[in-house]
């Protein structure tokens, strides 16, 4: 069995739809402070990269981005009829983690659906970040990029780890959605691949860095990323 879908899907009616309907209510639960949209280019192939602080990064991505973003999720969510339908219709990509193959597999589909000059969102550390560091990005999102030449647009989030009610103010802390310039990464296609990877992993990194101000980590992150 794939351990992902063997051919892009795109986002259908729904996610326009519940797009419209989320952004209203995102806006008066969390009033997220939005900037940097117009580094987005308005065609061709974007990896969007972004740190991960909490479950909430997955929504506010795509629903604040200019453009229709695709993403992977667990294939868990597509087993019931409704579920299929739901997530296909949004663009979703079941991913089986429980496969050995499932790493491989979710950048292929990730390739597939940035071929088709479509957004693709990754989180390079991995995992969601517990302590809210920033930890050290993994080679997917560096392949990725060079496989097809798509524009890699770092994404910077603030906030969305911290509680839904300030006790202090009674309501929910502001949270922020920081877009960053495409980061350059042709001057690295004449390197060896492996280190062409760990050089633009590491740019990728940094420029996420620079837009949020996270205490960067040694090491990799463990765990679920939800």
């Amino acid at each position: 069995m794939s351990s992902a879908a063997a051919s892009p899907v795109h986002p259908g009616p729904v996610f326009t739809i519940g797009r419209a309907v989320l952004r209203p209510l995102l806006r008066l639960r969390f009033r997220p402070r939005i900037t940097g949209r117009e580094h987005v280019p308005a065609t061709g192939p974007v990896l969007l990269v972004s740190n991960h602080l909490s479950g909430l990064d997955t929504i506010l991505i795509p629903s604040f981005s200019p453009r229709k973003v695709q993403f992977l999720a667990k294939a868990s969510l597509f087993r019931s009829r409704l579920g299929g339908w739901f997530f296909r219709q949004i663009g979703a990509i079941p991913v089986h983690r429980e496969v050995s193959s499932a790493a491989q597999a979710a950048l292929d589909a990730g390739r597939e659906v940035l071929a088709a000059g479509n957004v693709f969102a990754v989180f390079p550390e991995g995992s969601r970040s517990r302590d809210g560091r920033l930890y050290r990005g993994r080679g997917g999102a560096a392949w990725m990029a060079f496989e097809t030449g798509a524009a890699v647009v770092p994404v910077g989030l603030i906030g969305t780890n911290r509680r839904l009610r300030n006790p202090a103010t009674g309501r929910p802390d502001r949270v922020e959605l920081r877009f960053g310039a495409p980061i350059p990464l042709d001057d690295l296609a004449e390197l060896p691949g492996g280190r062409a990877r760990r050089e633009a992993t590491e740019r990728i990194m940094a420029a996420i860095h620079a837009l949020t101000g996270q205490e960067r980590a040694d090491g990799h992150a463990t765990g679920t990323g939800a």
